[in-house]
């Protein structure tokens, strides 16, 4: 024993003996190096270092430029947005000094330079030698893109609703303010073209005006958000006309701007009513995918990443209890959702009507709870590796996951507040404190649901790293790049073969994803069309005050709206990789 135990204690000084006579190791060595030793070219020590010491210094300074172009960028970016929230505040707090006409020639400005920019980009920049060399197959999926552009849509439409409500009033209204809605059609038709064609980009030319560009764009967005979320002044004149109204009809006269034609006014006040989240929910989205075109500026990819990866397509796969669930959880939302809306379209809405509503959210809620926290529990059971690779687009989607919630747990946390100090024991009360608290409860199950899987490595990728991992750790064997694809092949057709059949596990987690798909599907349909009882059952609206509560809703449900459809997107995602 004392024999066996000196002997691998010997190993290192031999060893050590060994690396001082062979000189550097080889995991220092470069590219160029190893092609030399191949190709049997000898490599003297000094060129050696020579190299290093300049790759070295040409790839610090590379970097260094992409963080000195993302920090000026950045504060570009923060100084827009400083700019802006300080015009946006004084409308606020001071309405008599900075009006709402300043803040929108402000971002008419704003608007303006960034269709400039936009068009810079199309036309200039990207039609510049080599300048996409890369694209992050990870950036812009469908779901995104096609949200992109119904929303950029509605927010189209919502502009022209509000022209055409200006116009309507146009014996009264200065026709100036027919222009900031017109730029703002503009600026978002160029915007959606743009980002639906290059949101994949890794640009390699231009790159600190490229990203100065993106972020005062970005900036630009972010200003639309905060205004739409803290101005209601539409939405006042709006009411000040429908009282003026009823007290005209009960021969009262007012002095109050009324419509020409009571019933087009009416079509355009629905519209603009109705579509106004979408606006919001707009910006928002763009924020996202100008923020990964920032990220992207300058990323060089390797081959096999820039590829469109291997996806499978949706298939049901012997999932059919969560479709069903789900599919009946859409259909009673469904309901639900045209009961209210008959509704909401009389003067008042009777209480029972609320109860409805806030019964059907306190039965889905807990529902889906139990459904994360059950995938939540498999997730731990897997064997599937979790995915370390650096993703900037999973690591945006971590992120905005994480603070799209907070809008709905915020006015979770304010409804809480304002029940127990006021009237907690009323049935409705009750059933808006248990909405809040199982809101609060499904948020967080949901996230950690979805975060666990999207860093779960897909089995379309596990085979391949796990064949490459294997043929790494074995001694180097000199052979042609044919023999290595077919044996990489061959290893990644015998997993899947070995795997193909869905074990109760694979099954569970797509049973739960397709079943929290429908359900997130049907929260996202109710508020993202015009269903509000936040807002419209008057009891937080008492207890705050209605500008304060405005401001609340409005910063709180688009973000509401854009965590459903993320939650979607990201739940397709567990879906395909389980």
């Amino acid at each position: 024993m004392p024999a066996q135990a000196s002997a691998p204690a010997e190993a290192p000084q031999v060893a050590s003996v060994e690396a001082r006579k062979t000189g550097p190791a080889p995991a220092k060595e470069n590219l160029m190096d190893l092609g030399a030793e191949e190709t049997g070219a000898p490599i003297s020590l000094r060129q050696k270092s020579w190299l290093v010491r300049h790759l070295s210094l040409l790839l610090r300074r590379d970097r260094q430029a992409q963080k000195a172009g993302q920090l000026f960028s950045g504060l570009l970016a923060l100084n827009v947005v400083f700019l802006g929230g300080a015009f946006i505040c004084s409308m606020i707090f001071n309405n008599v000094a900075v009006t709402l006409g300043d803040v929108w020639i402000l971002l008419a400005v704003l608007k303006a330079l960034s269709i400039l920019w936009l068009f810079y980009y199309v036309v200039g920049t990207t039609r510049q030698p080599h300048a996409v060399l890369y694209q992050d197959s990870h950036a812009g999926p469908i779901w995104v893109r096609g949200s992109l552009l119904l929303f950029g849509s509605c927010t189209i439409f919502l502009n022209v609703f509000r022209v055409g409500y200006d116009v309507s009033h146009i014996h009264c209204k200065s026709q100036l303010e027919l222009i900031f809605p017109s730029i703002e059609i503009v600026f978002i038709s160029v915007q959606t073209c743009v980002l639906w064609k290059h949101c994949k980009d890794c640009i390699q030319v231009h790159t600190n005006f490229t990203r100065c560009g993106l972020m005062l764009t970005l900036a630009t967005n972010l200003l639309m958000w905060v205004l739409a979320v803290t101005n209601d002044s539409m939405h006042r004149e709006i009411e000040a006309e429908l009282n003026a109204l009823m007290e005209k009809f009960s021969g009262n006269d007012t002095n109050t701007c009324l419509c020409l034609n009571a019933t087009v006014c009416e079509v355009f006040q629905k519209g603009y009513l109705m579509l106004y989240p979408f606006s919001t929910e707009y910006c928002l989205i763009c924020c996202a995918v100008l923020f990964v075109m920032w990220k992207n500026v300058g990323r060089r990819l390797a081959p096999h990443a820039s590829a469109h990866p291997g996806t499978l397509p949706f298939r049901l796969q012997g999932a059919i209890f969560g479709l069903l669930l789900g599919l009946l959880v859409l259909v009673a939302g469904v309901c639900v959702f045209v009961i209210f809306q008959i509704e909401a379209g009389g003067p008042t809405i009777a209480r029972q009507y609320f109860t409805l509503y806030y019964a059907f959210y306190a039965a889905v809620l807990p529902a889906m709870s139990l459904a994360c926290l059950a995938g939540t529990a498999i997730h731990g059971l897997e064997e599937r590796e979790i995915d370390t690779v650096k993703n900037p687009t999973r690591s945006l989607d971590v992120v905005l996951l994480m603070g799209a919630a907070l809008g709905q747990m915020g006015i979770a946390y304010f409804s809480i507040v304002a029940i127990v100090a006021t009237r907690p024991h009323e049935l409705l009360n009750r059933l808006i404190l248990a909405y809040s608290l199982l809101l609060i409860l499904q948020h967080i199950a949901q996230n950690l649901f979805i975060i666990e899987g999207l860093h779960r490595r897909p089995l379309w990728e596990a085979a391949p790293e796990g064949a490459t991992g294997k043929r790494e750790a074995e001694p180097h064997h000199r052979g042609s790049l044919l023999e290595l694809g077919q044996g990489l092949r061959r290893a990644s057709q015998a997993y899947i073969h070995s795997y193909s059949h869905l074990n109760w596990k694979r099954l569970a987690l797509k049973e739960i994803s397709l079943f929290l798909i429908l359900c997130n599907i049907t929260l996202w349909m109710m508020p993202a069309f015009g269903i509000h009882p936040e807002f419209e059952n008057g009891l937080e609206k008492d207890f705050y005050g209605y500008r304060t509560w405005f401001a609340i809703v409005n910063f709180g449900l688009p973000l509401g709206v854009f965590y459903r459809m993320h939650s979607v997107g990201g739940l397709v995602e567990v879906y395909l990789g389980a």
